[in-house]
């Protein structure tokens, strides 16, 4: 009989559970804004549409671990690469862009091969990886930021690195 009750409760459990997340804006009397999942009783709540989020490959922690063997396969698949650079934006290069959008596109020679991948990073942090060689990255701040590519493998082990760029974006302000 137990074994039923939480087979069942388990069901049921699942059943409840939203495929994906609602986030609500809701503003009280006082003027105070809060974001949440469920909107309260008595204040009007708005539904607000989330962007999707950008997913990076970090390294498996087995590969770490071994690191003379890691060294070992990094310089064979990085070997065939002779580079990997950047096409846009270019560097020192100044332009606006009033949503912060910013497509880096990157290149290598000879082109991708196998799993591997291209990763932006954007003032050291990834920001994004793609096979196509092509990196949206929404919303960056206004101001100056050092973008570097990377060619990564199927565990996100960095095989080749490219040259760092730097870049201003001008966004318009408030103020302005």
């Amino acid at each position: 009989m137990n074994a039923r009750f939480a087979l069942l409760s388990g069901i049921v459990a699942l059943a409840a559970f939203p495929v994906s997340a609602e986030v609500y804006r809701q503003v009280d009397a006082q003027g105070n804004v809060t974001y949440t999942d469920e909107p309260s009783e008595g204040t009007p709540a708005e539904e607000i549409k989330v962007k999707p989020v950008t997913t990076v490959t970090l390294p498996k922690l087995e590969a770490v671990r071994e690191p003379e063997r890691l060294r070992e396969k990094v310089q064979q698949e990085g070997s065939v690469y002779d580079s990997v650079r950047f096409l846009a934006p270019g560097d020192d290069q100044a332009f606006h862009s009033g949503s912060g959008d910013v497509e880096f596109r990157v290149t290598s020679s000879p082109g991708l091969r196998g799993s591997h991948k291209y990763e932006v990073t954007l003032d050291g942090q990834p920001v994004g990886q793609s096979a196509s060689g092509t990196v949206m990255v929404r919303n960056v701040f206004r101001g100056t930021h050092d973008a570097g590519v990377n060619i990564v493998d199927s565990n996100g082990v960095t095989v080749k690195s490219g040259e760092t760029i730097t870049f201003t974006i001008h966004r318009p302000s408030v103020n302005n």
